[in-house]
């Protein structure tokens, strides 16, 4: 009987310790998510992030209006991202559906001294549910005062972004898996 409660134990144990795992390195239901637009500048796109329910799935959702009236133009949702995490990934996989626009991933690091300093890498949505794998070796820099080629290991914070042109921004992301 003490044999079986051990093993007993030790199922349980290691089911608690993976599915743990796997529930943390979904960001859409750990992270700590923050919205913010252009208005921080004087843009005047307006727009929200909110958690949502898919059925039985969490979703983040980033909707708005982007304008570049005033010199504005984005509305974005972020993620702080744990130090270290990212230092032996290659990317960073998405489950997304939109309203058939394109959005962008931009990623801040160490190199990203001025506000509009980013990595940036975009991808095109439908509205259907579909899995996007972005690498990081992909992110395009969006200056020439940063490195060329994005360090992954000092990665400080990674935006979902609807930004440059006037549109309506409606964006659902159901998983943010680094792999």
């Amino acid at each position: 009987m003490k044999k079986h409660t051990t093993i007993l134990l030790s199922i349980i144990a290691f089911l608690y310790v993976n599915c743990g795992i796997a529930m943390a390195d979904n960001y859409v239901k750990t992270g700590q998510w923050s919205y913010f637009s252009d208005t921080v500048m004087g843009g005047v796109s307006e727009g929200n992030a909110r958690f949502e329910n898919d059925g039985t799935d969490k979703i983040l959702r980033l909707t708005g209006e982007v304008s570049t009236e005033n010199n504005g133009g984005f509305v974005q949702v972020r993620l702080a991202v744990p130090e270290g995490i990212t230092a032996n990934k290659k990317g960073i996989r998405l489950k997304i559906k939109g309203n058939g626009e394109n959005y962008y991933l931009h990623i801040r690091n160490s190199s990203t001294k001025l506000p509009w300093h980013y990595y940036q890498q975009a991808f095109s949505t439908d509205d259907t549910w579909k899995e996007v794998q972005l690498p990081f070796e992909n992110f395009e820099k969006s200056s020439s005062l940063m490195w060329s080629k994005m360090k992954q290991s000092t990665i400080k914070t990674i935006g979902i972004v609807a930004y440059g042109k006037d549109h309506t921004a409606d964006v659902s992301i159901m998983s943010f898996i680094f792999y």
